[in-house]
């Protein structure tokens, strides 16, 4: 497959465009170095791909515009060599040509991040929709395209975004058990991305249960931290389709996968439906003998107690406090399963899903599941008073 990102019909364009948009970065960027001469480098640069480019983006329609704002630039500065003496009047003149440059250099840059944001969206549809013959191309794509998302919200990307469709054709392509898996990924990395770029819109575009269900079919590390991911963002009504389509059976067997970074992140999983999910989602986990696995993986080589480390003591002071966080990050990277019976109940006590009766209801019986779970009367008072001091009475 050849690369769809570039142009066959004129490949200097794109370095044309970059270099100008530096350079109109620049032009604003440093406002005290006095951009306003048609001696500054910034202004210089531009003024000189004005020249060059003149061919090149009369060839494309979209750029039109910033063929405009390039000769309205020249004009301002031809303006401002001309008002070099001393009077007000030039000094007036002077100020309002240097803030139209500042303007029509900002306009300039966005004109060009508009178009590379349509180039970009087209190549990965175009790519998208075709037969998946050379995955590295699409990845690198894919993920260009998650890092343009991920550089914060912007209003004319948007408005590209939801008028080609590209939300669903990623989301297609994520739930397609004939894509390949590393495509997949990166399209659910999208679309996550995209829900952080906007989640008020974006949400709403959300297939939940065919994008939960695509998710757990991968059976990634990936795959299962934009499950995550989707959880903390969507919230209750995204982990109760996870209990409708009867997905959480599938979540807790993945903590007892052979791979460790799949049972942490399966771990982290269970903490966001702890945390977001409504009675029925937490009684399925309980049910499904949550508690029973987290204490064999409590009881493993990495698991451990955090007790000891007084992380329920209240009587500590603050900053010992902060010196205790240390070691406890610390020790919980080589103990992900560090209490995790403890973390589990903490979740469930200060989350958004349950009713204080619930709560209080749920925690007796984890603790009385601790009971029956535990190998001896030592490890099961040592879950128990985690549990109990570990989240609020």
């Amino acid at each position: 497959m050849e690369d769809p990102s570039s142009k066959e019909d004129n490949p200097g364009v794109l370095e044309v465009l970059e270099a100008l948009k530096q350079a109109s970065h620049e032009l604003q960027a440093h406002p005290t170095r006095n951009p306003a001469h048609s001696d500054s480098p910034a202004i210089k640069a531009l003024l000189d791909l004005e020249t060059e480019s003149d061919s090149i983006l009369s060839k494309d329609p979209h750029l039109s515009t910033l063929s405009r704002y390039l000769a309205d630039l020249k004009s301002l500065v031809e303006t401002l060599e001309k008002t070099r003496g001393h009077g007000l009047r030039s000094f007036l003149t002077r100020r309002v040509s240097t803030h139209s440059i500042s303007r029509v250099a900002g306009s300039i840059e966005s004109e060009i991040q508009a178009w590379m944001d349509r180039e970009s969206i087209e190549s990965l549809l175009k790519g998208l929709k075709e037969p998946w013959k050379d995955e590295d191309v699409l990845v690198r794509l894919l993920t260009q395209f998650e890092d343009r998302v991920s550089q914060g919200f912007d209003r004319e990307l948007q408005n590209l975004v939801l008028k080609s469709k590209a939300f669903s054709v990623l989301q297609m392509v994520l739930c397609d058990p004939n894509c390949p898996n590393r495509i997949r990924e990166n399209a659910a990395f999208v679309v996550a991305a995209l829900i952080r770029f906007n989640k008020d819109v974006f949400v709403g575009q959300v297939n939940m249960g065919d994008t939960i269900h695509a998710l757990l079919e991968m059976k990634s590390t990936h795959s299962l931290k934009v499950l995550c991911e989707l959880i903390t963002f969507t919230k209750s009504p995204f982990v109760d389709e996870i209990l409708c389509n009867g997905e959480i059976p599938k979540i807790l067997t993945l903590l007892e996968s052979k791979d460790l970074d799949m049972k942490v992140v399966a771990f982290d999983c269970i903490l966001e439906i702890g945390y977001f999910g409504r009675k029925e989602a937490v009684e399925a986990l309980l049910k499904g003998g949550l508690t029973k696995k987290l204490v064999e993986l409590q009881r493993s080589e990495f698991g451990g107690d955090l007790i000891e480390m007084g992380k329920f003591d209240d009587e500590n002071q603050e900053t010992e406090g902060k010196k205790r966080e240390k070691r406890e990050n610390k020790f919980l990277k080589n103990h992900p399963f560090a209490s995790c019976v403890a973390r589990f109940a903490v979740q469930l006590e200060v989350g958004e899903g349950l009713r204080q009766r619930e709560k209080r209801a749920f925690k007796q019986g984890i603790l009385e599941k601790v009971k029956e779970a535990s190998v001896n009367d030592a490890e099961a008072a040592t879950i128990i008073a985690e549990v109990l001091w570990g989240s609020s009475p």
